[in-house]
């Protein structure tokens, strides 16, 4: 793979995941809740989703995926659903840091990936960046497999890494907020920034994108 074809997914990779999203509120939030060593299961969780999104893309379905109003309709509406649920769940979350939530680590991680992992799974921003961008760098008279490895990882380390970024920080700012009622705002900001993900992604609209 050519290093300026590489430097340049990378930079969009960066740009893409420090940009404010579901994704990075999740992060925030996970980091508030459950402190950074558990609350880097959300960003494991959004990797999980990322090697779906690889691996559809490599088997040749992103095209299918993104050309099907039903399935990306689909998709839409259940991650819509999913940001407003969050948003709900967050807003009336009694306001307890994670120092109070570690009861059950191991059901902690697991729960904690998996929302990750929804998050992710139904963003379709991100069916449009791995069906419609991410092909684009892909040389298809070179070995494709060797690419699609390169590029997938480099999604994946750059993504985990700036989400446990978001994550150890929120975490940090927990640990100078010991008051309920500040943390009590926390929660609802981060629930009505979920909700107004949920109302943006609701308008999102597949033609803006080709």
């Amino acid at each position: 793979m050519d290093l300026a074809v590489w430097l340049y997914y990378l930079l969009a990779t960066i740009i893409l995941s420090l940009t404010p999203g579901p994704g990075v509120f999740s992060s925030i939030s996970s980091g508030l809740h459950h402190g950074f060593r558990l609350g880097l299961w959300n960003g494991v969780g959004m990797q999980a989703a990322n090697i779906v999104y690889v691996t559809v893309v490599a088997l040749g379905l992103g095209a299918i995926l993104i050309a099907s109003e039903q399935l990306f309709a689909v998709v839409k509406w259940l991650g819509v659903a999913y940001l407003i649920y969050l948003g709900v769940v967050t807003w009336r979350a009694p306001p307890l840091g994670f120092e109070e939530n570690r009861d059950d680590i191991a059901t902690t991680a697991r729960d904690i990936f998996v929302r990750g992992f929804l998050v992710n799974i139904t963003n379709p921003k991100g069916i449009i960046f791995f069906a419609a961008i991410f092909p684009q760098f892909i040389d298809v008279a070179g070995p494709q497999l060797a690419q699609y490895l390169i590029l997938g990882a480099t999604t994946f380390v750059t993504d985990l890494a700036i989400m446990m970024g978001y994550t150890a920080l929120a975490a940090k700012a927990l640990a100078v907020m010991r008051e309920p009622a500040h943390l009590r705002w926390v929660n609802r900001g981060l629930g009505g920034m979920f909700v107004a993900a949920g109302v943006a992604l609701a308008g999102f609209r597949r033609a803006a994108t080709v």
